[in-house]
């Protein structure tokens, strides 16, 4: 059996976090080996270059440069070790959230961002991409009621944001193959439905 890669996406307040645990039990419990990992992050080196990341400002090119930096050291580290062993795997964020915020939100050059996806993952792509799109105004309110300390990203204006979610959906019309866009203002349970539907069409 060969494992599957699942990437979950979306602007912050999307509410996609909240359905990682969901699906990866629900994966389980239909007799799936899964590994749930996230990004930045996922490895002892991954989550150190988080804090960097979240935390202290730097220019835009050594933001992309390690957010890179921190998916190669995961993939070699986790993600390719478990779909080589036929788990399957979740991951909260992969390359369509740099191409999202460094490359939308930010402005980095698109070719750049497609020379190192390039570089670091060539040989792999999610099998499907998930992508939880909800309102900026709804998003925002989200974040407000969770009442917690913001990261750099989350502190960002509206207009950064905006640009994050056009260049998501960008991103999602021409990834149509694996890239499936998910109505985030439905109830929860319908928005599980879905999920279920999906992810059953990829060979559960």
């Amino acid at each position: 059996m060969s494992g599957k890669f699942i990437t979950f996406e979306g602007i912050d307040g999307a509410g996609k976090s909240s359905h990682v645990e969901w699906l990866s039990q629900w994966l389980r419990d239909h007799g799936k080996t899964v590994v749930v990992t996230r990004e930045p992050g996922g490895t002892a080196l991954g989550e150190r270059l988080r804090e960097l990341l979240l935390n202290e400002p730097m220019h835009l090119e050594t933001e992309t440069l390690l957010m890179f930096a921190a998916r190669r050291e995961h993939l070699a580290q986790v993600i390719e070790p478990a779909l080589a062993r036929g788990e399957w795997v979740i991951c909260d964020r992969f390359s369509d959230a740099t191409y999202a915020y460094q490359g939308g939100g930010r402005g980095l050059d698109r070719a750049k961002f497609a020379t190192l996806e390039h570089w670091v993952h060539a040989h792999l792509q999610p099998d499907l991409t998930l992508l939880f799109d909800l309102p900026l105004d709804i998003a925002r309110e989200r974040i407000v009621l969770a009442n917690r300390v913001l990261d750099r990203f989350e502190q960002e204006r509206v207009d950064f944001h905006d640009r994050v979610r056009q260049a998501y959906l960008d991103r999602a019309q021409h990834h149509g193959n694996r890239m499936r866009v998910i109505d985030a203002n439905q109830p929860l349970e319908d928005i599980r439905k879905v999920l279920e539907n999906i992810v059953s069409s990829i060979g559960l």
